[in-house]
């Protein structure tokens, strides 16, 4: 029985999350040196939200600069480095990548925390899950694959393998589960093609997405149902913060894991709390990694904040949407607002468009933005025009060649940001 049938109503709910974040933070004012000078003068116990608001936010700015400081693992490990039994390490594009190490009970509520996102997809021990990344320090799927093995499934994992051995991998062991990039699986449905695979017929039943947004953009996840004949879950999670978040079967958008996250959505410039409706920074608290805590930790992640729950009957928070977009990724544009997912959402209701680019340059003193498309010539009227009308913006729309672009397996870099930084 999961948490959230046992707290089913909020008030139970909250009970149960303060009472561990107050056992926490009991935990590192006393053996976490980070949090023993950032919580100095915190009133405990954490009661409520009122309580919880006087507690200092956390940065990933501020968490890079003290493993600067004390290099190179920084404070923010609450044992001594002997006890500590993985190490991770951020993708790195949003600035300096963060090391994060974690004990072997951290890495068991790690675990923990994905089997909820299997269970959530449908996935039972009955199930094959291909596992298409490379085994490298960015955490990936590596926790995805505690999680499988912990729900009693077969792991089948994909490092050091091309597109194409990946594919003659999965259709040749009957794998059911993918677990992959949406932009992965896009690309892989291309390698498909020209291989003349036949995944859409394929054993492959249910898709597991996470790095990008992709996964909760409907047109992308239409398309990649489409291209695989699969049903398409999304996930989100972060390497400093943990698996938080996954789809239902109604998705719409991201149930966040109340059991062992509390959530919070804050205007970034008051720091205040948004009201239902209103779009905000998703800030994070999680509460069963003593050996690396995040206390309000501020994702970066911009989120549409809703009190209704989900007609799935998750009592959970839900994310309408899941991930808007990256509070830093949103540019402006001649007085729009815009962010890359927007701009994918438009690109991915024509399945004819291979690949994409955005680039973002300035011209006569002005921000711009066009867009390069692998795809057939016609489509890129068809393309601007739906722009213009999803976006309010008139958006130029280069074709290039067939292959021109990059494809990507972990987190896709598909913005070039050219612009004049001093306008």
């Amino acid at each position: 029985m999961t948490v959230h049938q046992v707290y089913e109503t909020e008030v139970g709910l909250r009970q149960y999350q303060f009472q561990r974040l107050n056992e926490l933070l009991v935990f590192i004012s006393n053996f976490n040196e980070f949090y023993k000078e950032k919580l100095q003068g915190a009133h405990l116990p954490i009661k409520d939200f009122e309580d919880l608001k006087r507690l200092p936010f956390t940065t990933k700015k501020e968490l890079a600069q003290d493993q600067i400081d004390y290099a190179p693992l920084g404070r923010n490990h609450s044992y001594s480095e002997e006890s500590y039994i993985r190490y991770h390490q951020t993708s790195g594009t949003t600035g300096r990548p963060l090391k994060v190490l974690d004990t072997q009970q951290s890495w068991d509520w790690w675990a923990s925390c994905w089997t909820e996102v299997i269970k959530s997809s449908g996935v039972t021990k009955s199930d094959s899950c291909y596992l298409a990344f490379s085994f490298g320090p960015f955490i990936g799927f590596w926790a995805a694959h505690e999680g499988i093995r912990k729900l009693g499934a077969l792991a089948i994992p994909g490092g050091s393998m091309s597109s194409e051995e990946r594919l003659k991998s999965m259709l040749g062991n009957n794998a059911t589960v993918l677990l992959c990039t949406p932009s992965y699986a896009l690309h892989l449905a291309e390698v498909a093609e020209k291989l003349g695979l036949d995944i859409k017929n394929s054993k492959i039943r249910t898709i597991i997405t996470a790095g990008e947004p992709g996964g909760s953009v409907p047109s992308t996840r239409a398309q990649i149902e489409n291209l695989w004949g699969a049903k398409l879950y999304d996930h989100i999670g972060m390497t400093e913060m943990g698996a938080y978040g996954y789809s239902c079967k109604e998705q719409k958008g991201i149930h966040v894991n109340e059991s062992e996250f509390i959530m919070e959505v804050i205007n970034p410039e008051t720091l205040e709390h948004v009201q239902p409706g209103e779009q905000g920074e998703l800030v994070l608290t999680n509460l069963g990694r003593f050996g690396y805590p995040m206390i309000r930790y501020r994702t970066g992640d911009a989120v549409i904040y809703q009190k209704e729950e989900c007609s799935c009957g998750n009592h959970y928070q839900f994310l309408p949407g899941g991930i808007v977009g990256r509070t830093d990724d949103m540019v402006v544009i001649r007085g729009v607002n815009i962010y890359p997912s927007s701009i994918e959402a438009v690109v991915r209701e024509l399945s004819e468009i291979k690949e994409f680019r955005i680039i973002y340059y300035t011209e006569h003193e002005m921000h711009q933005i066009k867009l390069q498309i692998e795809g057939p010539k016609e489509v890129a009227s068809t393309l601007s025009t739906l722009l213009r009308e999803r976006i309010g913006l008139r958006i130029e729309v280069q074709q290039v060649e067939e292959g021109t672009l990059p494809r990507f397996e972990m987190k896709a870099k598909r913005v070039i940001d050219q612009r004049d930084s001093s306008i």
